[in-house]
């Protein structure tokens, strides 16, 4: 039907006759001649129609935007002054020999230059991948896939498939439910991940293995977050964590070089999550953003301003210091809307002290708080933060939950707002996460990670004995302050996984039921084995400088899991729901 795309046509091909097809992008009438811009995936294309050619200049007639054709004619070149050197084809024009017209279409809901909202753009979407950024963002797609599958057959891994109907088992989110016809009253969950099958495939010998695989999770969802997603999943064995990350971070800079042509930096930083805590009240820190958080308690902890000196004492406490340079040129109404953003996350207040003449001492700043605090606490902040004049330093000051929240969020916003982000890609490994966090709703120990996580500690009686300071054998990539994977050696001895399982209150009949083919296979020579998975939506985000993965995702959902385009979810009939022995019962509304 076609002898070559658009965007193929140039001027080697001037003079012959080629057959190209695709859709009407622009149709323009010019003093009698028809020009008419032909699409398809490869780019555009100049079409000619001469008014001498009676037939198929009444057809063009005839053509409008979004009309499928096809089109047979001979390559010549643009006349001069009006070559496009935007274009592949822009050299040349197609005068057009025969015309066919193999699909009309109505007038489209939307023009593929304008701007639409995303509503109609997912309601057709089909039509909204025709446009040119959503052509390139989706085989940017395809060529991070290829690069990241040749790099990984290329270290020795294996592409091995893992199930979607398989049982449900605790993973951080809820889980999409499949109700069995053939089990009445049983239901196959689909995989949050294939964690628990790619450890049963090391237990079996496959020693490299990986996936670019869909995982599935009912969570409140957000513009980096969908319902149905992508990652990369990879797990080795006889690898040590050391050894794992080299890989995998040779793995991204190979994806990055080898599709944006970008050189990643050799090594990746690293960085404990503690010290990502302290510095920057995250564990994935944004280093774009050249502002770090200072603690102050010990510097105000015997001062008589309460709202300073009673954090300071709290055990579960925390005091920062963040330094906004140039940051007293901000007007009270700007500080106030900071003060307003960080009461979202908790905090109370945002207390704030400019530094007009810092030679000045305590008379050369400004703040209401100055007369709480004592000469040798002015002083210990102003050195520890660095302050120059001109700056800016607000303070936080709560439990470290509230802080980290608050004043971490408030710097990546001050951050952006005054335009003090670097450019580039700035890639961090986080290391050395706690084993456990302690849930005060439950009263128990949780996973930081996922129980199969293994502690940095060999001994299960000594984790046992101190599980607060426990240090896991976790470790996550971070790319511009957005984790795009995250991974961990795992724990491949029966004693210490069911120490771990103890600790997190999964007692052992619970276990058993919910994990009892893993524990089994732990009974039979498991090896040393780890690994990571990959966000892949994220990832081609960032690389296609958008933010948001629907972005990049053919047929995403919306925010509120819904498929606009197929009007998914939907009821289904009585004898459907009678197959499966379901009854629905939907909450009564109350009037009100």
């Amino acid at each position: 039907m076609r002898s070559h795309y658009c965007g193929q046509v140039n001027e080697s091909l001037i003079g012959k006759e080629v057959s190209v097809a695709g859709w009407v992008h622009r149709r323009r009438d010019h003093g009698g001649v028809i020009f008419v811009d032909l699409r398809d995936r490869e780019g555009l294309l100049q079409i000619v129609f001469d008014p001498d050619d009676k037939g198929t200049f009444a057809d063009a007639e005839r053509l409008r935007g979004e009309f499928c054709i096809r089109i047979k004619g001979v390559v010549r070149a643009r006349p001069g002054g009006t070559a496009n050197s935007n274009l592949a084809s822009g050299q040349v024009e197609l005068l057009c020999k025969e015309l066919e017209i193999l699909s009309r279409s109505e007038t489209p809901p939307f023009h593929h230059d304008e701007p639409v909202n995303e509503e109609l753009r997912l309601k057709y979407r089909y039509l909204d991948l025709r446009r040119d950024v959503m052509q390139k963002r989706i085989r940017l797609r395809h060529a991070v896939t290829r690069a990241m599958r040749d790099y990984l057959d290329n270290n020795g891994f294996i592409d091995i498939e893992t199930p979607m109907l398989t049982k449900a088992t605790p993973e951080g989110a809820r889980d999409y439910l499949v109700p069995s016809r053939t089990h009445p009253g049983q239901f196959f969950a689909l995989p949050q991940s294939p964690q628990l099958f790619k450890q049963l495939l090391m237990m079996a010998g496959y020693d490299r293995y990986y996936q670019i695989v869909r995982c599935f999770r009912d969570e409140d969802l957000r513009a980096e977050r969908q319902p149905e997603f992508t990652q990369l999943d990879i797990e080795t064995s006889f690898l040590s964590e050391e050894q794992i990350m080299q890989l995998m971070e040779a793995l991204i800079r190979s994806i990055f070089k080898t599709v944006l042509g970008d050189d990643l930096p050799n090594p990746f930083p690293r960085m404990t999550y503690a010290e990502a805590m302290r510095r920057y009240a995250s564990d994935k820190p944004d280093l774009r953003i050249p502002l770090e958080l200072v603690d102050v308690a010990d510097l105000v902890k015997d001062s008589e301003f309460k709202v300073f000196s009673g954090p300071a004492a709290n055990p579960d406490g925390r005091v920062v210091a963040l330094r906004v340079p140039g940051g007293a040129r901000l007007s009270r109404k700007e500080i106030d809307d900071y003060t307003t953003f960080v009461g979202r996350y908790g905090a109370k207040g945002l207390a704030n002290v400019k530094v007009n003449e810092k030679a000045k001492g305590r008379e050369g700043l400004q703040s209401p708080i100055l007369k709480n605090l004592s000469d040798d606490a002015v002083n210990g902040i102003l050195s520890r933060t660095g302050a120059q004049d001109g700056d800016l330093i607000f303070f936080g000051a709560d439990t470290a939950k509230v802080v980290n929240d608050a004043i971490g969020a408030l710097r990546i916003k001050v951050g952006h707002d005054l335009k003090l982000t670097k450019t580039g890609w700035h890639p961090l490994w986080v290391v050395d996460f706690p084993m456990f966090e302690w849930d005060p709703d439950s009263k128990r120990w949780a996973a930081l990670h996922h129980p199969f996580t293994a502690p940095r500690i060999e001994d299960a009686a000594a984790l046992r004995a101190d599980p607060k300071n426990a240090l896991s054998k976790g470790y996550d990539m971070v790319l511009n302050g957005s984790e795009i994977g995250g991974g961990s050696v795992r724990i491949h001895r029966t004693e210490m996984q069911s120490t771990v399982f103890d600790l997190l209150g999964i007692s052992a009949e619970e276990a058993q039921i919910k994990f009892g083919f893993l524990l089994e296979a732990l009974k039979f020579g498991t090896p040393p084995h780890g690994g990571i998975a990959f966000g892949l939506d994220r990832i081609v985000m960032f690389m296609a400088g958008t933010d948001s993965i629907r972005d990049v995702i053919a047929f995403p959902k919306t925010q509120t899991a819904a498929d606009l385009m197929t009007s998914a979810p939907t009821g289904v009939s009585e004898e459907q729901l009678k197959e499966l022995h379901i009854r629905v019962k939907l909450p009564v509304k109350v009037e009100g």
